[in-house]
């Protein structure tokens, strides 16, 4: 068994290298994309702030736009309704025009009268004309100004058009860079996987030979008898040789994780629905767990893991993995559970 052991170790010396650099290279590729995201994002925002102001900014442009043509237009009604008021006066003055000659030709001894008349119907008429005149004269600067109105408001939304797609293709790109983030995350999360499957795997070769001892999903769990006296938080010699072994194997696998992985192996206390008496050390069952699990954080600390990467909690009885209230059901729930997990 010892020369498998050591064609084992041989075999893990010779593997870890290659597969460290390429992670390492992965991770820091992975970095570079996230910086490079989070500027770019930082860019378009402030971008896309500016296009919106100017978009405001423009259709308030367009809204006055919009009520001055509006008023051009009713201005320009009012001179047609009045120049057809005007024509309809010069062809009833034409008319009444075309009857006096004909009542002067009728009659010589009306002449006088007729050409005093047809002075006043031929000086209204010049009145008249020249009104009609004047009037062409201010459709024609409306028709000017309303053709200015629209070529403006043509220009405007050819801006506000541009806009919209400029702003558009910011969106297309910050949801890309979204993307990419997305599966960087996603590719961290996976690269820590392995390396959670790696460290229960090395502790599962370590402690095969306990049966107490077993991986419950993502955790690694203690059954309480193994490590602490009954009631009591103090590692035994027994609990204190297997938290070793997990010190060790903690020890390797913090060597090969990248620096950029924020990793901390959490220590979850448990207990049992049993009420302590009150009368002793601990209180309740909420001391007892943490206090357990705070001794295998401190052992673990004395034997070099780093504090930074250890977490411990207490649970009390609140988290059962077995329901019921026999003897084996309580055994199970009184465990300490291990996980590798991101900060």
């Amino acid at each position: 068994m010892a020369l498998a052991r050591k064609g084992r170790s041989q075999r893990t010396i010779d593997y870890w290298p290659g597969f460290v650099d390429a992670l390492s290279t992965l991770l820091l590729s992975i970095m570079f994309l996230l910086s490079v995201f989070v500027l770019a994002q930082f860019l378009l925002s402030r971008e896309i702030s500016g296009k919106d102001e100017v978009l405001t900014r423009l259709n308030s442009q367009i809204n006055e736009l919009t009520q001055l043509l509006a008023l051009e237009k009713s201005g320009k009604q009012d001179l047609e309704d009045s120049l057809a008021n005007l024509q309809a006066s010069l062809s009833q003055s034409e008319g009444e025009r075309s009857r006096l000659k004909a009542l002067l030709d009728q009659g010589a001894g009306s002449t006088d009268a007729a050409n005093e008349k047809l002075g006043r119907v031929g000086a209204e008429l010049d009145a008249e004309r020249q009104t009609s005149a004047r009037a062409m004269s201010q459709i024609e600067l409306l028709n000017q100004q309303i053709a200015a109105l629209r070529s403006q408001i043509a220009a405007i939304e050819e801006a506000l058009q541009a806009s919209e797609a400029k702003d558009q293709s910011s969106q297309t790109k910050i949801a890309d860079l979204g993307r990419r983030l997305n599966v960087a995350l996603a590719q961290r999360v996976q690269e820590l996987n392995r390396y959670r499957s790696d460290f229960f795997g090395r502790l599962r070769e370590i402690l095969s030979d306990r049966e107490n001892i077993r991986i419950v999903g993502d955790r690694f769990v203690f059954q309480s008898e193994v490590l602490f006296p009954s009631g009591g938080n103090e590692l035994n010699p027994e609990g204190q040789t297997e938290m070793a072994k997990l010190a060790s194997a903690l020890l390797d696998l913090a060597k090969e994780i990248p620096a950029e992985i924020n990793w901390v192996l959490r220590v979850d206390g448990h207990t049992d629905n049993v009420q302590l008496s009150g009368t002793g050390r601990f209180a309740d069952n909420w001391e007892l767990s943490s206090a357990r699990a705070t001794s295998v954080v401190k052992f673990l600390i004395s034997k070099g893991v780093p504090a930074d990467r250890l977490v411990a909690a207490g649970f009390g009885e609140y988290q059962p993995i077995a329901e019921g209230e026999s003897v084996e059901a309580r055994s199970q729930n009184r465990r300490i559970e291990l996980k590798l997990t991101e900060k």
